[in-house]
């Protein structure tokens, strides 16, 4: 693939966590959280997109999320789970995503809030519709996800190179 075609980034932020008596990096799905993952997954498989690598965080209900979710979607990309992405800033998960090979073309981040919610914003320079507003409605809450696509390569990602394609939050 030539680094002009257009690739994809999802950022998907793992859905509602239990608050049992764990570590923060051990907390576990909420039954909510569990039921809002596999439906994120679902719409995730309706974008259409083909996922070449999924970059998850190593916390208990981000590994949760990601299960949930890939086994609704048509086709299964390599993960690798990654210590960086737990408690990662904007700045951190740039510097995570500019290590991914440039033969992935399309890739999914699944992470927590405040680093993902704040990646999304510093990396779409521009938004499609109301996608940008309706990210920043409510904050990305659990088992949110956006959707930003750039050219380049990944080496080259940095803050506004994006555009903000798609947003999708679960309802209540």
């Amino acid at each position: 693939m030539s680094v002009a075609e257009p690739r994809r980034i999802v950022l998907f932020r793992h859905a509602k966590a239990d608050w049992p008596q764990v570590t923060d990096h051990e907390r576990p799905l909420a039954e909510r959280g569990r039921k809002d993952a596999a439906v994120a997954g679902r719409k995730l498989a309706d974008t259409g997109i083909t996922f070449d690598l999924a970059l998850c965080s190593t916390a208990t209900r981000t590994r949760e999320t990601w299960k949930l979710a890939v086994h609704e979607l048509p086709h299964r990309p390599k993960t690798v789970y990654e210590e960086r992405v737990y408690e990662a800033s904007p700045g951190e998960l740039i510097a995570v995503l500019n290590e991914v090979p440039d033969d992935a073309q399309n890739v999914i981040l699944i992470g927590h809030n405040p680093g993902v919610h704040g990646l999304a914003d510093i990396l779409a320079g521009s938004a499609e519709g109301d996608a940008g507003d309706r990210m920043s409605q409510r904050g990305f809450p659990a088992a949110a996800y956006a959707v930003l696509t750039f050219e380049g390569s990944w080496k080259s990602l940095e803050p506004a190179a994006a555009t903000l394609a798609d947003y999708w939050e679960p309802s209540e």
